[in-house]
């Protein structure tokens, strides 16, 4: 039977498209959910430690571990020399990412060995009073560096290109050529990273892991310990917030844990320290834009020829599609009639970058917003003007086509911005302000409206698919698996809801399970903004296969045609006859129904000719816009975020309660980004903002005094996604730009408006001040 026959309608409660708590809400606000360091520990179980290198480029000429093996409760110390497989947890294949440093080390506090104890703390006490000596070589920290350096590139860089852009970068009366700074972000999860294991029998070792990506865990831990996946069980209930930082990064901790666990036979946990996870776990890349557009007296686009450079440390990790994703955005709601987007994921010496939500989007997308920044300032307009000037068209006006050569067919970035206008009064309260900026001497205000276009899915065609086991058990109940992963997002609620509402029963008797590679194999990461997308269709595959069974059984059983049957709230109606769902169930037991299945899913339509630069990446545009309003002091660089207004599409929301809360903490993470979080390594290489003492991540005081969240309600996906639903994990991020454009106005007021400040990210009140003076100087 086709996937599409079932309609998915309402149950009692309505399981699907209605706000429902997260399922381990009043479990997070009481402490009784459970995180991997919540588990009982085994008697007999050891934690580990890690001996960090304190150079950040140098050859290692001697390692004495003497004084480490003779501290108290010391039980091992392993170095590479011990791996029993490969020293490699390099998660692209390119073998550049050593689990433990041999004779190289590359950046600050990379790991050189592990130290196995009775307690944490005497673990990490011991690997402090290791004696290595080193030949330093020179290093670089940053874009600059890298360059000056002739630094190679981590992976191999990507162009995109469309139309003549050498020569009609050329014809345009007007033309600017700048650059921009962005800065990183550390993920800052709640919960540190965190790796359990317990050997079994054989080569079998089972790992608890803090990780969005189970199945590369279990990968990586095999190719550590030179076994077979099967060998490896992987479980994750929950994460305290992933962020990206867990996609490749849990590798490491959970391939230490389980050679020590293996090696000693007892069971070892692994849980650094919080300056130790931020000292040797990457972070959002940083970027230098280097941009160059032409355009006409309206502040028309005709040309972009741009280069997006990444600080992507020492490793590929993650990084070319990363800076693939950044030139994906790069043109951001924008139509760029000739373009060329060059990458260079450069070296250096520093932690490998990784993941960190919108995956380089971000960075292209505010890279492409500046370039309508400079141009408003250019043409003494609004910049709002501007952006609807140059918006991607509908079908048919010959502005659809991005740089990739991806038609666009679901533009409703227009209708999104029109509203949000209306709706947060944009034109009367820009006017006001600019009558305040007039008479205010100290204290200057902005505003600013910027919009989202942003592609999901997995850039790598291969990492959009998803499986799901669903069983129903013969009294009724559901037992639900799939390869997604819980870190606070909601995923597990959202995709019970599927399969309640498959099954029309209330979503109490749907029972969510730990992710593990035991039950679901070869999953991809959650990540890409595709949870839902994904597993939500894989589980819904499942509940059609046992769901079409049943019908066939009822059909059968009762003699009645297959139309005439019917499941209704908790109960099935066949023919005339209503019965319970189950004593329906318990029936289709005792007639040897089969009732369990594997779903499977992957998306359609999408390919990718990364070499051409051409194809469909993306299977569909999440759309939003935000209007942010600041004051700012002049004398000190301080400012507020006095209100913001969002609308996002998410499509048909599968649940509107947890979507609106995913907008709201992807908008105050992406202002930390752009505003307070500042990452600084000093001249030796030591990254020096590696604590909550030094690295400031936005407070509650910090969010919007009037924070207004809106679901655009008339959108509906075009694409027959899980319920016609969006994804909303990373889209909203992005919004924040608002905040650091509002903030750019106020700082041009001083300046009449006559340049373009160029404040780079983060606008900490110390760059803001900076950028105040520079300005009254002109």
């Amino acid at each position: 039977m086709d996937k599409t026959t079932f309609e998915m309608k309402p149950a009692i409660d309505g399981p699907m498209h209605v706000s429902r708590k997260h399922d381990s809400a009043h479990k997070h606000v009481t402490g009784t959910a459970e995180y991997i360091d919540d588990i009982p520990e085994p008697v007999g179980t050891l934690h580990g430690g890690l001996g960090l290198a304190d150079r950040a480029h140098a050859k290692i000429l001697s390692i004495d571990l003497d004084a480490v093996r003779a501290a108290p409760g010391v039980v091992w110390v392993m170095t590479a020399d011990d791996i029993p497989g490969a020293n490699d947890v390099a998660s692209t294949g390119k073998h550049d990412e050593p689990l433990l440093a041999t004779d190289l080390v590359q950046f600050h506090g990379q790991p050189i060995f592990a130290v196995f104890a009775e307690t944490r703390d005497l673990a990490r006490r011991a690997a402090k009073l290791a004696k290595i000596q080193y030949s330093d070589l020179p290093h670089w920290t940053d874009i600059d560096g890298a360059r000056e350096n002739g630094a190679p590139l981590v992976t191999e860089p990507m162009t995109l290109r469309r139309g003549e852009p050498e020569t009609e970068i050329e014809k345009p009366p007007l033309r600017i050529q700048a650059s921009m700074n962005i800065g990183g972000q550390e993920h800052f999860y709640l919960e540190s990273h965190i790796a359990f294991a317990i050997p079994g029998e054989d080569e079998d070792v089972t790992v608890w892991s803090s990780t969005q990506h189970p199945s590369e865990v279990q990968h990586m831990v095999a190719h550590v310990l030179g076994i077979s996946n099967h060998a490896v069980e992987v479980k994750t209930r929950r994460m305290g917030g992933g962020f990206g930082g867990k996609e490749t990064q849990s590798n490491q901790f959970a391939a230490l844990a389980a050679v020590a666990a293996k090696k000693l036979k007892r069971a070892v946990k692994f849980r650094p320290d919080r300056d130790e996870d931020m000292v040797v776990t990457g972070k959002r890349h940083d970027f230098r834009v280097d941009y160059d557009v032409a355009f006409d007296e309206k502040g028309k686009i005709h040309a972009v020829d741009a280069t997006y450079a990444a600080r992507c440390g020492y490793s590929a990790d993650l990084s070319g599609p990363v800076t693939d994703r950044a030139l994906f955005h790069a043109d951001s709601s924008y139509f760029y009639p000739h373009v060329r987007l060059t990458s260079q994921p450069l070296k250096t010496h520093t932690v490998s970058n990784t993941a960190f939500r919108g995956f380089g989007g971000p960075q292209g997308l505010l890279g492409g917003e500046r370039i309508i920044e400079e141009i408003a300032y250019a043409v003494g307009k609004d910049p709002l003007e501007i952006r609807k000037l140059n918006f991607y068209g509908q079908r048919g006006s010959g502005r659809t086509v991005t740089p990739y050569h991806q038609d666009i067919h679901d533009n409703v970035i227009a209708r999104i911005v029109d509203e949000l206008v209306a709706s947060s009064d944009y034109k009367k309260r820009r006017k006001a302000i600019l009558k305040f900026n007039e008479t205010s001497p100290v204290i200057r205000k902005g505003i600013a409206l910027t919009p989202v276009k942003f592609g999901i899915s997995f850039t790598l065609t291969a990492y959009n698919q998803a499986g799901a086991l669903v069983h129903v058990y013969s009294d009724g109940s559901i037992h639900l698996n799939h390869g997604g992963t819980e870190m606070g997002q909601g995923l597990y609620t959202k995709v019970a809801q599927v399969v309640a509402d498959c099954f029309q029963v209330d979503i109490d008797r749907v029972k969510i399970t730990a992710t593990t590679t035991g039950k679901v194999p070869n999953t991809s990461a959650t990540a890409a903004s595709s949870g839902s997308d994904l597993n939500g269709m894989a589980a819904y595959d499942a509940c059609r296969q046992i769901k079409e069974r049943l019908i066939e059984f009822a059909a059968r059983q009762w003699q009645v045609n297959r139309d005439r049957i019917e499941f209704l709230p908790n109960r099935v109606k066949i023919g005339n006859e209503i019965v319970p769902f189950d004593t329906f169930i318990k029936a289709a037991y005792f007639d040897r129904v089969q009732l369990s299945a594997a779903g499977f899913y992957k998306t359609p339509k999408i390919h990718w000719d990364r070499a051409a630069g051409r194809g469909h990446p993306f299977y569909y545009f999440a759309y939003g816009a935000a209007v942010s309003e600041v004051s700012i002091d002049t004398l000190t660089g301080e400012y507020i975020v006095e209100r913001t207004d969002i609308l996002h599409d998410v499509g048909k929301s599968l649940n509107p309660a947890l979507d609106i809360g995913q907008i709201e903490g992807a908008f105050v993470q992406g202002m930390g980004w752009l505003t307070t979080e500042e990452l600084w390594w000093d001249t030796k290489g030591r990254l020096r903002t590696h604590a909550p003492s030094t690295y400031k991540i936005p407070l509650a005081s910090d969010r919007p005094k009037i924070f207004n969240v809106k679901l655009a309600e008339w959108s509906e996906n075009a694409e027959p996604t899980i319920g016609r639903s969006k994804a909303v994990g990373e889209p909203p991020f992005m919004l924040a730009i608002s905040v650091l454009e509002a903030i750019s106005m106020a700082v041009a007021s001083v300046a009449d408006y006559a340049v373009c400040p160029r404040l780079d990210a983060p606008a900490t009140p110390e760059r803001v001040l900076m950028a105040v003076e520079r300005l009254k100087a002109l």
